[in-house]
């Protein structure tokens, strides 16, 4: 079919841009020649940001984007910017700054007007059509009538985006103990739901990095309350809504409290990072349905989001048919149809009644316990049920294929993949299947063959063999992070060389000396939009957190103790803010644990150093231990001068501070108690 409007967005890479390049609105990409267009035009500039799996994004382009009218006014009054928040978090982060500053809440769609310069004068998120036009006529009289104030606003506002991007100097340095720690998370239990996980309230989204914070530090402080409410936030995300029942996987996250409802979009960032929390979960509680997660989201990786190339996509959309959620969910009728005689049993493991209930006939499939309890209570050997729900899955999900698909975001983006590589790795280590190692080193080479320049430079995205889009400092710190997590659990001395020439590219190009912080762009980026640090965790761990661990764990394999100097630097601005909101700093919540609390590397050396090492990863959860292990000699200074002919020898050492080596895995594990 003939499109009637084509825009330049058509000339994008990117799935979410494409899904607007026949907008009757004159869409043009962001870059500085957009800038430069306005400028000569001197009209003001509309700056709209979104990304593929956005709901509400799609709501506003059908109800104005794709409305002539609409377009008209837009067209005549404005350069018109579309912006992938996927693929420039920088100008997502800028212009999300200034409508927190303009005291508005943010979201997305994220509507910016800005001077022709790219400075923001108003913003909000979604707006009904009538609201919108209202708005730009408004925005654009007043800007004809009063230019002066209007650009008096625009600066009073760059200085407070620029203000709020810079950091606090240290005057003096800061002592930190565990006692901060502690205070961190007795705050934060004051948000913890006991009755259904997470924290308290509406909506609730599975935060990987606040669990994984937490685990580490109930383990290292034997806190059984906090033990508890983790195991229970595990079991009711993986019994709720918001995980994919029939096909793995989880969605961005529930409208509700109890995780029934989900916004069905499925994000790679959100599975990857669950890879690793639930691997961890099984490590440490050792339940079977834990196991169950990791394995049926690594199958939902598999079939849904992998590329040819071993590369992973993005995101599946929440909408199909244009309609949220319609793919996934079942109505009775479909239900009796596909199970048969075994639609009883099935209603009453997936709650198809008025709990399982949705709205317009249909239902969310969620469970309410675990396979064994509920095969006792309705009279099964566990091995009868697990067989059916292995027959029910797989005949539904044949049946769900028939359906039409919601859209894939087929981009490839750099930290997210490295966030895969990551979770993959940790399911190796955990259930030492072959295929979660050999997905994760085909992710890692894809990475480094395609993403990776020679000098050390990587780019953010990539699509059908064309990489863009210099990198960012989460791309750099996920892709360190990813390969010492390679180096650690193959011995392949590769990986470690490839983190530590990252590191040195980051510290050049990202690194504030006075600060001790790393900048999100390369410092010499000119452009409108103001450089920043990012200090706050959120669904994805801040990028200078992950920086500090990679800092962390380079100085104990490599030595270096100008690395240790960095990681207490950076940790001074995160202290004062942590004991108040622990929530926003959990992964430097956990850096602070390897330093104030026992931490081990352990180098194992010899013929059977990789029996030796699956042996003491087998052992249960393991949070504060780095691994290092070669079965020849090696340059790498914690594997240095260790190796002894015909021996297999395990070093158990603090801080690179080391105790004699011993022979048997019962006798490091000693001296780690």
């Amino acid at each position: 079919m003939k499109n009637q409007f084509t825009n330049e967005l058509i000339n994008s890479t990117s799935p979410y841009l494409l899904q607007h390049a026949h907008n009757p609105v004159n869409w043009i990409p962001w870059s500085e020649k957009a800038i430069e267009q306005a400028k000569t035009q001197d009209k003001l500039i509309l700056i709209s940001i979104g990304y593929s799996a956005c709901h509400w994004c799609h709501v506003m382009e059908h109800e104005s984007f794709e409305n002539l009218e609409v377009a008209r006014v837009m067209n005549e009054n404005f350069v018109c910017i579309k912006v992938d928040r996927e693929e420039r978090p920088d100008v997502d982060n800028y212009y999300m700054t200034a409508i927190q500053l303009m005291q508005q809440q943010g979201g997305w769609p994220l509507n910016v007007i800005a001077l022709p310069d790219g400075r923001p004068v108003w913003g909000g998120t979604y707006f009904p059509k009538e609201l919108w036009m209202k708005n730009l006529g408004a925005i654009n009289d007043y800007y004809n009538n009063h230019r002066i104030q209007t650009e008096d606003y625009a600066e009073r506002l760059q200085q407070g985006i620029i203000q709020s991007s810079l950091v606090v100097p240290i005057d003096k340095e800061i002592d930190f103990d565990s006692e901060i720690i502690y205070l961190g998370v007795s705050n934060w239990k004051e948000k913890f739901d006991f009755e259904n996980g997470g924290r308290l309230g509406a909506p609730k989204f599975p935060m990987p990095v606040n669990i994984d914070f937490l685990m580490y530090y109930a383990f290292i402080r034997k806190d059984k309350t906090t033990l508890e409410f983790i195991e229970l936030t595990l079991k009711k995300m993986a019994r709720g809504g918001i995980y994919d029942q029939i096909g793995g996987g989880f969605a961005r996250y529930s409208v509700d409290e109890k995780w029934k409802v989900p916004h069905f979009e499925k994000m790679l960032y959100d599975n990857a990072q669950l890879l690793n929390t639930y691997s961890n979960g099984f490590q440490f509680f050792q339940k079977e349905e834990f196991k169950e997660v990791v394995y049926d989201t690594v199958e939902f990786l598999e079939r849904e989001l992998l590329d040819r190339s071993g590369a992973f996509y993005s995101s599946l959309d929440a909408d199909s048919e244009g309609e949220e959620g319609k793919y996934y969910v079942w109505t009775e009728k479909e239900l009796k149809t596909a199970l048969k005689s075994d639609f009883d049993l099935f209603a009453k493991y997936f709650n198809i009644n008025r709990k399982g209930y949705w709205e317009d006939g249909n239902y969310i499939l969620l469970r309410d316990e675990a396979i064994d309890v509920f095969a006792q209570k309705n009279k099964l050997s566990q091995h009868q049920l697990e067989l059916k729900i292995k027959t029910w899955k797989k005949e539904l999900l044949k049946k769900r294929s028939g359906r039409i698909r919601p859209g894939l975001d087929d981009k490839t983006l750099t930290s997210w993949n490295a966030l895969t590589v990551t979770g993959l790795v940790n399911a190796f280590k955990t259930f030492r299947k072959d295929k979660f190692l050999k997905l994760a080193l085909n992710n890692a080479v894809f990475l480094r063959e395609n993403l990776i320049k020679e000098n050390g430079n990587l780019f953010h995205t990539w699509k059908n063999g064309v990489a863009s889009v210099g990198g960012f400092l989460e791309d750099y710190a996920l892709v360190i992070e990813a390969f010492l997590m390679l180096f650690e659990n193959t011995g392949d001395k590769e990986w470690l060389h490839q983190a530590d020439k990252l590191t040195q590219y980051v510290i050049q190009f990202f690194y504030d000396t006075e600060s001790g912080l790393f900048y999100f762009s390369p410092k010499k980026n000119k452009t409108v939009v103001v450089n920043h640090f990012q200090k706050e965790d959120n669904v994805i761990p801040a990028a200078n957190s992950v920086m500090g661990h990679n800092l962390h764990k380079l100085h104990l394999i490599l030595g270096n103790p100008d690395y240790k100097k960095m990681v207490f630097k950076i940790l001074q601005h995160i202290i004062p803010d942590f004991s108040k909101y622990p929530m926003a700093y959990a992964n430097w919540g956990s850096l602070m644990l390897k330093i104030t609390e026992q931490y081990y590397e352990i180098a194992v050396l010899g013929v059977k150093a990789n029996e030796i090492i699956v042996e003491l990863q087998q052992k249960g959860y393991k949070p504060n231990v780095l691994w290092a292990f070669s079965k020849k000699g090696s340059e790498i200074p914690i594997l240095k001068d260790r190796l002894v002919n015909d021996k297999t020898l395990i070093y158990v050492c603090k801080d690179t501070k080391c105790d004699l080596p011993v022979r048997l895995v019962k006798q490091a594990l000693e001296k780690m108690e």
